[in-house]
Order: structure tokens, then sequence, then C-alpha cells
């Protein structure tokens, strides 16, 4: 068996597998080496020595099976059975995503324990699944943004078999897969990357230290890096595409950003399998030049996450205006999410004390290219106690929530549990093994949180097993009367935006917003269907025409003279005529 590793800073490379040292040589481009060790094979364990010191795991690791700091093993791709060869993919739009997270998602904590519960995406009516980031990371439990090995699927999820054993299950049921991937920075615990070479650079700073070197001396070898693991991800676990985190956060100032890089080859990765690929941003830019196409100076990237829509329709519902929802919360700016996608479209920011933003040409621009959420993982998350919007809000104003969402004009996303309302948290966790390590994460969690006003001893310890424990999803739950009602509503509400096209049309041009902010009621209009929703605190006539309920998560709405009389936490969909 061939191995090869770029190893710049060395001066001698060995390899160490199958119980014996063997020299490696330079190969190839500058940087490489290379060796033969004819009786490794699929199962060898290996590492690699650097002038004496090591043996270190391989940085395209594709399985650790003992943790990130022990050797690395072979993998070969091609000894896993498929049956999912005549799947072809889904297109994003008209899409519905759920969001999970593999480590709670089920009391095992695994894609096989995940694989028993996919049944219940199927009858909810879900298209597509995007799983948090599963590359290996510190311990047994975490997010998954600390990974180290961007290449290794986490061995306690159940390794590359594992994965792919989901992927085909879901394959089998006509579910999509999209996986969260990390190229902005890699976890403290395990990265072994710059004993290697230059795969990050002190000329920009980020919130996790060095920024990963997409554009200083070694960089070709770093991008490569990056595109080629994203299509392996794609091509080799058969992945449907890849939710890219904090864009933002990533820093490159060549002339073909590596996110226009990566989007053609994505591109031309699709047309190679003749099945849809597709490529979704975290963006905290508010700039549509992300999903513009590369031939308009765009990066051609498939869709991106709008927060803005979320902080709108969050801050609506739950009055909140703390941190970056200070600018949010009036209807009239929920009205302007809906229909212009970002709110800071070039406007102030009170949050960050300047302008933000640029303005979305929705004559030009789909709205499915733009995803819309209630809650996400790191909308829950990153709150102190990891409290859902269940914990506080009254099922009629989730029902509210909900409908304004799933009948937006964008590709719908859903936080695991959200449509049964799950009463369980989903709180911030880590595994870390250095004592230090652990004590700053707990530190800053709560310096983080003092600022708000929450004590010390309120905030869950990250490395507690109970803070992972609670945040485990509860599956007696949607059994429950009061759960089994919200999750009818989710399912209801997703059937009709299959039923009827006026939802899954994305033109945003065909989209109009009314709003009464002294009566707190809310109209959008999608051609001649009509969302009434009533925020308010008193009963309310909404003018919405005559016209036919098509839904309304309370028997009380009912018609009146011009429209319907909507008591306080309700919502209605109705269209024009007798249609």
């Amino acid at each position: 068996m061939r191995f090869e590793v770029w190893a710049p800073r060395a001066d001698r490379v060995e390899i160490e597998a199958a119980g014996a040292r063997h020299e490696m040589r330079p190969a190839g481009r500058p940087g490489r080496w290379a060796a033969e060790v004819p009786e490794a094979g699929h199962g060898t364990d290996y590492g690699f020595v650097l002038d004496g010191a090591g043996p270190l795991p391989d940085p395209r690791s594709r399985w650790q099976p003992d943790g990130v700091h022990a050797p690395s093993r072979v993998y070969e791709h091609d000894r896993f059975a498929w049956t999912d060869q005549g799947w072809r993919g889904r297109p994003l739009a008209g899409s519905v995503l759920y969001e999970l997270h593999v480590g709670t998602f089920t009391p095992e904590g695994t894609f096989d324990a995940a694989i028993d519960r996919l049944d219940h995406l199927v009858s909810l009516g879900v298209d597509t699944v995007e799983l948090l980031p599963v590359a290996a990371f510190p311990g047994r439990h975490g997010w998954g943004y600390d990974g180290v090995h961007p290449w290794a699927v986490h061995h306690p999820y159940g390794g590359p078999d594992g994965l792919k054993r989901f992927v085909d299950a879901c394959h089998g049921r006509g579910l999509a897969v999209l996986l969260d991937v990390v190229y902005n920075h890699l976890g403290p615990s395990g990265n072994y990357l710059a004993r290697y070479g230059p795969y990050f650079t002190p000329v920009y700073t980020t919130p996790w230290g060095e920024a990963v070197n997409f554009d200083q001396p070694g960089s070709d070898e770093v991008r490569a890096y990056v595109v080629e693991n994203a299509l392996s991800w794609l091509r080799d676990f058969h992945l449907d595409g890849l939710r890219l985190d904090a864009v933002h956060a990533i820093d490159d100032g060549c002339a073909v950003h590596v996110l226009e890089e990566l989007a053609g080859e994505v591109g031309a990765l699709r047309a190679h399998l003749g099945r849809e690929l597709v490529l979704i941003a975290e963006s905290d830019l508010n700039d549509p030049a992300l999903v513009a196409p590369r031939e308009a100076g765009g990066y051609g990237l498939d869709g991106q996450w709008s927060d803005d829509f979320h902080h709108a329709l969050h801050a609506a519902l739950t009055g909140e205006r703390q941190g970056y929802y200070c600018d949010f919360g009036p209807l009239p700016v929920l009205a302007k999410a809906l229909t212009r996608v970002f709110v800071h479209d070039g406007t102030y920011s009170t949050f960050r004390g300047r302008r933000h933003g640029r303005p979305v040409d929705v004559s030009r621009v789909s709205g499915h290219r733009f995803l819309g959420y209630l809650q996400n993982h790191d909308q829950v998350g990153n709150r102190a106690v990891g409290d859902r919007l269940s914990a506080s809000l009254p099922p009629g104003r989730l029902k509210v929530g909900a409908a304004l969402m799933l009948t937006a004009p964008f590709t719908p996303m859903l936080f695991m549990g959200e449509e049964w309302g799950a009463r369980t948290p989903w709180c911030y966790f880590t595994d870390h093994a250095e004592p230090d390590l652990a004590q700053a994460v707990r530190d800053g969690r709560r310096r983080e949180f003092a600022r708000h006003g929450w004590a010390a001893e309120e905030v869950p310890d990250p490395q507690a097993a109970e803070t992972v424990r609670r945040s485990v999803l509860d599956w007696s739950e949607p059994a429950e009367s009061d759960r089994r009602d919200l999750l009818e509503w989710y399912r209801a509400l997703i059937a009709l935006r299959r039923a009827r096209p006026e939802l899954t049309d994305a033109r945003l041009d065909r989209v109009a917003a009314e709003v009464d902010e002294a009566a707190g009621w809310i109209v959008v209009r999608r051609s001649g269907l009509r969302i009434a929703a009533n925020l308010g605190t008193e009963k309310a006539v909404v003018p919405v025409g005559d016209g036919r309920v098509l839904l309304a998560s309370d028997p009380a709405v009912e018609p009146a003279p011009g429209g319907l009389s909507l008591p306080p936490d309700t919502v209605a969909i109705t269209v024009a005529g007798t249609a």
C-alpha cells in the first residue's frame, strides 16, 4: 500500500505501520513524501514520524478508532456495499430540512440508533437531514465544531461505516443528507496539522486563534486539502451536500476565493455523478454574492442561512431585545425579512455599531436560496441554559411561529425535537480530557453569560455528563397529548406546503406582507394564499378578504366582515375564492 503526506517543515519523514518504521522519500510536489508498505491494508494502524518525533496521526486520516491523539487506521472506501444506486438526490428548492445532532438525537447517540428514527422524519414530511459535524473530535461528547480530523468520522457515533449505513438508509427512504463541515478552524485538542506544514497563518486572527491559511505561502496545498475533503464527503460517503460553517471567518485574499473554487469543483463532481449536490453557507455577512452565480461575479453557492429572518421571527414571538435582537421585534421588521430577506441590507446595525449587509435583488434571486428557521442548534445551544422556545412560549404561539416559518418563501429548516415542542434543553457540552482546557471552557462560558445577568451556578457545566444527558431527546414525549397536537400541526403545515404550489414558489417579488403593529397582526400574501397571524393580546379582525380557510391553529378562528376574527396567538391560512 502506498502512503503519502505533505510535510514541508520536516527534513526526514518516516511512517510507522504494521509494526515497523519505513523511510519516506520526496514525491511529486514540494513537501510531499511517499512510501510503499506492502503488508499494510484495511485495518492497519499507522502514523507519521517527523524528524524523529511521533508517530503522529495522518492529516488525512479516514479512521481514528482510538481517539484524536492515537494512530490512524487504514480505511478502504470500496469495501462498503451500497444499496442506493438509483438515488439521484433532491434539489434544495421545495425541500424541508431537519437539523440533527447524532449524539443527542437518541439515547444511544449513534448513526444506527438514528436510523431507527428515520420513519418519524418521513411521516413528518421532511426531505433532507442536515447533520451537525461528524468529523472526529476530542472525547465522546460534543457539538462537533471542535473537530481536528476533517477526513475521519467520529468513532463513538459509529465511524465511517456507521455514517455510510445512515446515508444509505436515508436514501432508501427518500431522504437526502447534508453534512455540516468546518473549514474556518480546528479544535484545540488533537490538532497536529501545524506540525506538518503551514496549515495556519498568524496574518489573520479568528475567535479560535490563527486562521486557516487560504492565501499565504503554502496555501495551495491547504486549499487542496479543504476542497478534496469536501469532494470526499460527497463522493465517498454519498452525501448530498455540505453546510459550510461560518464562512465569514474564512480569510482569503486570492483572486478566486476558496468558496468559489469549491463551488466549481462540486459542480464538476455533480455532472460526473449525475446527481444533485448542494453547498449551503452559514454567513454573518448578509451578502447575496454568496449565492450569486460565478458567471455574475458571485461565489456560486446554492444557499445560505438567514439569521435575520430567525431574529425577526424570534423577537416578534418572544419580546426579547437583548444582544443582537435589539434591532428586531417590531412586525414591520418581520415583514421586511419575509419579503426582502435581509433586515440589515446596508442599514445601521445597533448591535454592530455600523452599517451592515447588502440588499437582495428580489426580482432576480430565488427565496429558496435562503434557509429560514424558527430554531437551530446555535440559537438554542448558545443560550445560557440551552432553553428551546417551548420552555417559554405557549403552544398557540409556537404554532404561529411554525406557520410563519413553513409558509415563508425560504427553504425551511427544523431543529430536532422542535416539531413536538421538546421539553429537553439543548445545551453546550464538551468532553476535553485536558484539565486546563476543560476549566477554560467552563470559565469562558460563565463569563459570557455573567454579562447578561446569569450567576455562574446557573450556567450548565459543559464538561458534566448531566449536561449531555439532559440534552438528549425524549422520544416518549411525542405520544403526550399536548406534544402530539403540536406535532400534528407541523405535519399539517408541511403537507399543505406540498399541496399548494404557492408555498413552494420562491419568487420573492410575489411575496407581500401587511402589518398592524398596534393590533399585533401580520398578513403574508403568497399569490392567492393569505397567512394571517395574531401576535397581539386581544382578538383582532384581520383583513384577508373573502376566502376559504385551508388550515387554522385554533377552532376559535372564525369569519368576520372583511376577513377573519383571530384570537391572540392564532394563525390561519386562507385561499381566495373557492379554489
